[in-house]
């Protein structure tokens, strides 16, 4: 099996074309110049020397050589050795409140960026595992879905803010209930869901969602983000320059506190565990620890491919092609000679 790691380079190849028309415009304007200034046989006693066939080799041999170097840039590579691997590990939903009160900053830089940290550094951790993302405020949607691809996970992920859910509030048990619905059920891989929010001014009925989770033996843990005592939520212009404090209706601050029984119940009823965030420790490395305690279950084979360079396999016949041509005369020769005299045979 043979790819290029960059292919991208390969469009570079169009330019062979514009360069072999510049070449013959360039050649006929010489020619035409010569006849001109000197007419034919005029010219071949000024010029004894010189040789249109050879010119063009040496330019035949260069645009060879451009071509070589181009498909080395592309870098071929030819696959070794093809195996399948099999996949396991668990399956987990993250539920990330993006209300406004996230934004709340009793937990540095806010609660929201320090539980996006968090998140990125457990992706990091994770192996094998599937995971997905929700967003929630007043309603849940997917980020994105189970996915064992980390890389687009993170990049998902540094895309939340709190404009990723417009409608105000904290709608836990709907974002239980969409992460139950996601999850694929056939096979026996061991699922999980993490909370991360301060769990204030939750809506619906969370305990039917509860229900479900443990009908479906899915493992809930929660991190609640934020003080009980209760902080004002800053507001923030597009250049990050604070404007004040949120308020109410009535011109009053608005404080934002943790309500933590809401997210013990929670983790209590779903065999699972309550982690209180903070500025110092790191919450998810320690459900980290929980989540590979659980028992992994194999959900899959990846084939994978190992390829090699080869590159070289055309960077070294260009490099010496490059150096032939220098050291090639653009004089006549008496082997380009001949075949420049059957050419004129021809034409006649």
């Amino acid at each position: 099996m043979i790819r290029f790691a960059h292919s991208e380079y390969l469009y570079l190849l169009w330019l062979i074309p514009l360069l072999i028309a510049v070449y013959w415009f360039t050649f006929k304007k010489q020619n035409n110049l010569l006849e001109k200034f000197a007419g034919v046989k005029l010219g071949e006693v000024l010029f004894p020397l010189r040789s249109n066939l050879k010119l063009s080799f040496k330019f035949g041999l260069t645009l060879f050589a451009i071509v070589l170097i181009i498909v080395a840039l592309a870098n071929p590579q030819i696959g070794t050795k093809i195996e399948d691997v099999k996949q396991i590990g668990i399956e987990i939903y993250i539920l990330l409140d993006v209300s406004r009160s996230m934004g709340a900053e009793d937990i540095k830089p806010s609660r929201l960026e320090k539980a996006k940290f968090e998140v990125a550094k457990l992706i990091q951790k994770l192996q094998g595992d599937k995971i997905g993302l929700i967003v929630f405020a007043g309603q849940a949607y997917i980020q994105f879905p189970l996915t064992s691809d980390y890389s687009a996970a993170n990049l998902f992920l540094h895309a939340v803010d709190f404009n990723s859910v417009p409608q105000p509030g904290t709608a836990i048990g709907e974002a239980i209930d969409l992460a139950l619905r996601s999850f694929r059920y056939d096979d026996e891989t061991k699922k999980a869901i993490v909370v991360i929010t301060d769990g204030e001014d939750h809506e619906g009925n969370i305990d039917s969602a509860l229900e479900e989770a443990n009908s479906k033996d899915v493992s809930i843990y929660a991190i609640g983000f934020g003080s009980p005592a209760g902080v004002p939520i800053p507001l923030y212009n597009e250049s990050g320059v604070q404007l004040g404090y949120k308020k109410d209706n009535q011109g009053n601050v608005v404080l934002t506190k943790l309500d933590e029984s809401i997210l013990k119940t929670i983790t209590e009823k779903t065999n699972g565990k309550y982690y209180r965030g903070s500025n110092t420790q790191d919450e998810l490395e320690a459900i980290y620890n929980d989540l590979a305690k659980i028992q992994e279950s194999e959900y899959g084979t990846k084939r994978i491919t190992e390829y090699e360079d080869r590159f070289y396999y055309f960077l070294i016949p260009a490099i010496l092609i490059l150096l032939g041509e220098f050291f090639i005369s653009s004089n006549k020769s008496k082997w380009f000679s001949k075949f420049e005299k059957l050419r004129e045979v021809k034409s006649l």
